[in-house]
């Protein structure tokens, strides 16, 4: 008889290679994606419907009903709805908020490492300042002092590792910038910003992208602490940390509606996580590959 290669059978094979781990969190991300994006499709009904005689109704696996397969709120509004479109609402304003950190950062420390000196020492000085202050306290305090609005709101999302881009890029460009292709494409000719934005750039990306990854799953839990506190998104909106903040009250008979929003925050930062190392693994030409 002919031997069977046990290997054959890895699970790491089963997904094109990924760790399980890694093919899992993928698939919980592109659903969470697709589920946001089709919220007005995939949402059994509107977040605000309210059903004042259908309060506090259990999900499905406790003993309720199909029609609120999640239960329903101190409202009776459907649980699993308010999740899908708190989806699109907390992933929005992280995305934004990862993207605005992340150019400004990577610009800032282009800046400090490229032209060095004082440039070099105020990005620096902001940098370790905020590293000093946590994101948190600095959102509350503005929060407070100049009243809520979504604008100011994704801006001080942002503000959530911002410093890590700029330490990162301007020791990148320091690193790069001695590199003989950078002195070959300066004695071309080639002006400041071309050698910064066509050559120095494309070249550290992936180490900024790595970055993003990893800094995304804090931007979550900065705008749900915020939501939470009740700093950030206000009633008739909805987001995850506000769902959080509502169902506090209610854990000892009508857990399901803090519980199922805390799940799905852990399970969407711990998934991005888990996807940010293995891409930091994958990417970093100093981590040994597994052969």
């Amino acid at each position: 008889m002919t031997a069977i290669d046990s290997s054959s059978f890895s699970p790491r094979r089963l997904f094109g290679g990924l760790p399980v781990s890694i093919a899992l969190s993928l698939a919980w991300l592109v659903l969470v994606v697709v589920v946001a994006i089709c919220a007005d499709l995939v949402a059994p009904a509107h977040y605000t419907t309210q059903d004042l005689l259908s309060r506090f109704r259990p999900p499905v696996f406790m003993g309720g009903s199909w029609d609120h397969s999640l239960g329903t709120d101190h409202l009776g509004r459907d649980v699993l709805s308010r999740i899908i479109y708190a989806l699109r609402t907390s992933i929005l304003i992280a995305v934004l908020g990862t993207l605005i950190g992340a150019v400004g950062g990577t610009l800032m420390g282009l800046a400090a490492g490229r032209l060095r000196g004082l440039a070099d020492l105020f990005v620096m000085m902001l940098a370790d300042i905020q590293t000093a202050m946590p994101s948190l306290f600095i959102a509350i305090a503005f929060l407070a002092f100049f009243g809520n609005s979504i604008p100011l709101f994704i801006v001080l999302v942002s503000l959530e590792g911002w410093e890590r881009y700029a330490r990162l890029a301007r020791g990148q460009v320091i690193s790069e910038q001695s590199a003989d292709y950078v002195k070959a494409v300066e004695a071309l000719g080639a002006g400041p910003g071309r050698v910064v934005f066509r050559h120095l750039l494309p070249n550290i990306a992936a180490a900024l992208v790595v970055q993003a990854t990893l800094n995304f799953p804090g931007t979550i839990l900065l705008e749900t602490s915020l939501s939470f506190l009740g700093l950030g998104i206000q009633p008739p909106g909805t987001s995850l940390g506000l769902m959080l903040g509502e169902g506090r009250n209610y854990l000892l008979n009508a857990w399901w509606i803090a519980v199922l929003p805390g799940i799905v925050i852990f399970l969407t930062t711990l998934a991005m996580s888990l996807f940010g190392d293995w891409l930091r693994d994958r990417l970093d030409p100093t981590v040994e590959k597994e052969g």
